[in-house]
């Protein structure tokens, strides 16, 4: 190879190194199949780390693809290349901004999950019994201290 005019010897390339291979997250899928529409399923490897129930709850958040993503959770016998390719080539590309639906949280559940002792499933069940002056009793004896407290 020349460089500036002088000669310089090629660099040999080791060929007993091993080459790790970065694990494709779900999100990675699913955004495949929303934005860039860049097959991933190319081997094996990739086919196992599909995780369908993932790809179809985030397809599912978006109003447009819903529908897709019920209908393969109707056919969830089918293998991963061929849920991924449904997917690929029926979903137009576009960007989405969906929200994941994530679970409420209610203050009164937690100050009687600390008060009492009790599951979440128990607490839910035994506020409806509490009037606000309890629950506020309770927030008070709780209350651990510091600049929030």
């Amino acid at each position: 190879m020349k460089f500036f005019d002088a000669e310089v010897a090629d660099r040999p390339i080791p060929e007993d190194i091993d080459y790790k291979i970065a694990k494709l997250s779900p999100f990675d899928f699913a955004r495949s199949v929303q934005e860039t529409k860049e097959n991933l399923m190319v081997d094996d490897r990739t086919e196992k780390e599909y995780s369908a129930y993932m790809v179809n709850r985030a397809l599912s958040m978006g109003r447009d693809t819903i529908i897709f993503a019920n209908e393969m959770n109707a056919r969830a016998h089918l293998d991963n290349k061929l849920q991924y390719d449904f997917f690929i080539n029926i979903i137009r590309a576009k960007k989405r901004f969906n929200k994941w639906i994530k679970p409420e949280t209610v203050d009164a559940v937690e100050v009687v999950q600390a008060y009492y002792g009790y599951s979440n499933v128990k607490a839910i069940q035994v506020l409806p019994l509490l009037s606000e002056a309890d629950i506020e009793t309770m927030k008070r004896k709780t209350r651990k201290g510091g600049l929030n407290g």
